[in-house]
């Protein structure tokens, strides 16, 4: 049982007149008692505990005439999955299986960062019948939302009080990564079909393959004219190349404590997905093999042989999950792990931090047994805003952190020079220019045929 604000302004509206009416009586009396001898004061608080009584009285009988708030059949329609800060719609069915019309409030209840709206609707649904109500989601978190129940509150007639009740209706949403970076894809779509010749920019360099023959035109490189063809053919004709295909690009995340620090309006990790999202998307056009791996101390995620229109379903199915551990990444077991995915030559793409030299220094003892027989390529995502705080002195309290953020920019340009001389290509970047750069990176390397 539940009880409304009309019953406290109904209990105030009555308590003041009668004990008003009560003193007016008493002071007419002479001030001392009433005809019957009892006080006048004792007269007033009589009445006032009759009106409360009788007020008490009529919420218990409000809340009895109120429709079973138990007797109800909850449908839900909600989709499986939506994308973090994307709008997406659900419904919540109500029947009533009772004798009684249900008048009230239902709340449903999602966790906060499901952004269900609204949380908490009407009900007016005679008996027998059922209503449809609209839930609208924004997801504010990734990963498995759920509720478990909706609490139904049935109003009594009066509306004074009512009855309340805890139904059982159990449903998740999978919130998936938002992939902002696909807004960059098209461009590098139309770059990769200038190198895998479906437009007249040709390339050859090494690691490229042949891929057919077309009449030369003015201003191709006569180096590429196949002089036997022109034979048979009467005609110059000219060999087209192509990147070859079928290689492996082996993406590891490091889902460590470094991955927790907040750039931009994220975090590191969220910079990592959105990269490897959209590395993922171009290799996979380009007829490469992709593998994912997530890791700190354990495997947090792992995507291995799948490829086509299944490959970023998967991706970010596999990346819903994982949010950054307060633990330093052990990198032996993580490039041991990242070995295991393909036995072939490959891409081994790394993202993570190049801020902290202590952190790093096992992936540096690490690196040499890696890029001897892979290329490697370290993406870390930076802070935009340090080199703005390093040139900010005016103030005496600016100088710290201006030495501070100066001991951070050396730290990493002396870890990318370290990685350089280790045979490993570093990408260093704010959080929205990383995806792009990766993958800017992927086609030069397709393209001087070194991938």
């Amino acid at each position: 049982m539940y009880v409304t604000g009309r019953l406290a302004a109904l209990i105030g509206l009555g308590v003041v007149p009668v004990i008003l009416l009560s003193l007016a009586a008493g002071g007419s009396d002479g001030g001392g008692s009433t005809g019957t001898g009892i006080p006048s004061g004792t007269v007033a608080w009589l009445a006032v505990a009759g009106w409360l009584l009788l007020c008490t009285i009529a919420a218990i009988a409000d809340a009895s005439a109120a429709a079973d708030p138990r007797a109800i059949r909850i449908e839900r329609e909600t989709p499986a999955r939506a994308r973090l800060g994307v709008p997406v719609r659900a419904t919540i069915t109500v029947a009533v299986t009772g004798r009684r019309r249900l008048r009230g409030l239902l709340r449903d209840g999602w966790e906060p960062t499901a952004g269900a709206e609204p949380s908490r609707q009407e009900l007016d649904i005679p008996p027998g019948e059922s209503r449809t109500l609209p839930v609208t989601f924004v997801p504010r978190r990734r990963g498995e939302r759920r509720t478990a129940f909706v609490a139904v509150r049935s109003l009594g007639p009066l509306g004074l009080a009512g009855r309340q009740a805890v139904t059982s209706a159990p449903a998740a949403l999978r919130v998936l990564p938002p992939f902002h970076a696909s807004r960059h894809l098209p461009s590098r779509l139309a770059r990769l079909r200038e190198l895998d010749g479906s437009t007249s920019v040709q390339v050859r360099g090494q690691g490229t393959e042949f891929d057919s023959l077309r009449e030369y035109v003015r201003g191709d490189d006569v180096r590429s004219i196949d002089w036997r063809a022109t034979a048979r053919a009467r005609t110059t004709m000219l060999r087209t190349w192509r990147p070859e295909r079928d290689r492996h690009v082996v993406i590891v995340i490091d889902t460590g404590r470094a991955s927790a620090a907040r750039v931009g309006d994220g975090t590191r990790l969220d910079a990592a997905m959105e990269s490897a999202l959209l590395l993922a998307a171009l290799a996979d056009r380009a007829g490469d093999h992709v593998h994912l791996l997530m890791f700190d101390r354990v495997v947090r995620a792992r995507v291995s042989g799948v490829r086509g229109t299944r490959l970023l379903p998967a991706l970010v199915d596999a990346m819903a999950d994982v949010e950054p551990q307060l633990i330093d990444t052990d990198w032996d077991t993580a490039l041991a792990q990242a070995s295991r995915l393909t036995s072939h030559a490959s891409l081994v793409v790394l993202l993570t931090a190049l801020d902290a030299a202590s952190a790093s220094r096992t992936l540096l003892s690490r690196l040499p047994a890696v890029t001897g027989r892979s290329r490697v390529l370290v993406g870390a995502v930076t802070d935009v805003l340090l080199d703005q705080i390093a040139a900010e002195r005016d103030r005496s309290d600016d100088l710290w952190l201006a030495a501070a953020a100066e001991r951070t920019l050396l730290d990493t340009r002396r870890l990318t020079d370290a990685l350089t001389r280790l045979g490993a290509d570093a990408v260093l970047r704010g959080p929205d220019e990383l995806p792009p750069q990766i993958s800017d990176r992927y086609l030069a390397l397709k393209a001087a045929g070194r991938l």
